[in-house]
């Protein structure tokens, strides 16, 4: 059986773990805590980063961080997981969902601007599958009309944008925040973890206040203040040092791991077209300003029946792959709060697009063997 994801395990997990451990603070930000964000801030030039339990928390931190009130509108994909809204909603935001580009799942940047309005506040985008949005064309409308943007790169660890000055630049370091994801799902992963990125200095500060309940508690920790109090709103967003310590493995290993991933991605692409011949699908794209960092591959079948027949068909052979999010403006909590335009694009990947089993130990060898069983 080929299970659709299998979280890759370096061997150094627990050894980093039992050190934690031992140091006798594993309550959060301390050692593992530190090295993990000096990486992240060192490797792709983002100018502050605080590890959080989940994307979903680091999402929801800069809606607060953005002070999003009831009645600010904010612009994102239909097409993307509830956590990319929730995190607004819970500020009292209204949502304006953007279709899908017709050529990938993402949003269609030429769709933004006409959704404008004076209670428009933030732009979110979402680097679906690790690809980049048109980031010089986002950042070009929100610069226009003072908006903020906000980067989901919860797929998006290790993948470029180069924009129109020939600049590649990480996904997460173009927006004013960013949020990564470290589910098991992903690339590198703890299980369960997150990373908030913050590349505008306005936002600094009030980061640390909100990651850490609310209060000065890092400021005094670092001595720049002699006591520590409640301060502003927040919650307790980091994570303990046992899941800083199972990253820090995973980080040390993130080449050897991306490396393997997109030798899977390669043969996916050379292969699917006669593996899959008895039906009609189109490959992922690619456009030339974005890079892949291999998070997934997925397939886009030409109908709903012909996806619900290619699913069956593979689960039949101990394949097992799956399809992806639903229409957040179809939804049972939103659809009524929707605008009712019409969002084409995102229902047909809704209706059509597959994801195949992605994972580090995945062997070509076992995919061919169970699809040659009849």
């Amino acid at each position: 059986m080929i299970n659709f994801n299998k979280p890759y395990i370096t061997g150094k997990e627990v050894h980093f773990i039992y050190d934690a451990v031992a140091s006798g603070h594993i309550s959060g930000n301390g050692k593992y805590t530190k090295i993990c964000q000096k990486y992240f801030e060192n490797q792709w030039h983002f100018k502050k980063t605080l590890l959080t339990t989940s994307c979903t928390d680091a999402l929801e931190m800069c809606a607060m961080l953005l002070n999003i009130k009831a009645g600010d509108e904010v612009i994102m994909p239909s097409y993307t997981f509830v956590s990319t809204a929730l995190a607004f909603v819970r500020q009292g935001a209204k949502i304006v969902f953007v279709d899908s580009r017709n050529d990938h799942p993402g949003m269609d940047e030429n769709k933004i601007e006409e959704l404008i309005t004076a209670k428009t506040k933030v732009i979110v985008t979402v680097h679906y599958a690790g690809v980049a949005c048109d980031m010089d064309k986002i950042m070009d409308i929100a610069n226009k009309h003072e908006l903020f943007v906000v980067e989901d790169a919860a797929q998006a660890i290790d993948s470029y944008y180069t924009g129109k000055d020939g600049i590649k630049k990480a996904l997460g370091s173009i927006g004013h925040l960013a949020a990564f994801s470290f589910h098991e799902t992903k690339n590198i992963q703890c299980g369960e973890g997150g990373l908030l990125a913050i590349n505008d200095d306005r936002f600094i500060k009030r980061a640390e206040i909100i990651w850490e309940k609310g209060t000065n508690r890092a400021e005094f920790f670092r001595g720049e203040v002699n006591k520590y109090g409640w301060v502003d709103i927040g919650s307790s967003f980091l994570p303990s040092e046992v899941v800083a310590a199972f990253l820090w493995a995973q980080i040390e290993n993130i080449d050897i791991i991306q490396k393997r991933r997109l030798e899977i991605w390669d043969w996916y692409s050379q292969h699917v077209d006669k593996l899959f011949e008895d039906f009609k699908f189109t490959k992922p794209s690619l456009p030339i300003y974005a890079t892949n960092n291999a998070h997934m591959y997925y397939l886009v079948l030409s109908s709903f029946e012909e996806r619900t027949l290619f699913i069956k068909t593979l689960k039949d052979k101990g394949l097992f792959p799956v399809f992806h999010y639903l229409s957040l403006h179809k939804s049972k909590y939103y659809s009524d709060k929707h605008d009712g335009r019409q969002l084409p694009n995102s229902d047909h990947f809704e209706e059509c697009l597959v994801r195949m089993p992605f994972y580090y130990e995945l062997e070509e060898n076992e995919i061919l063997k169970a699809l040659s069983n009849q």
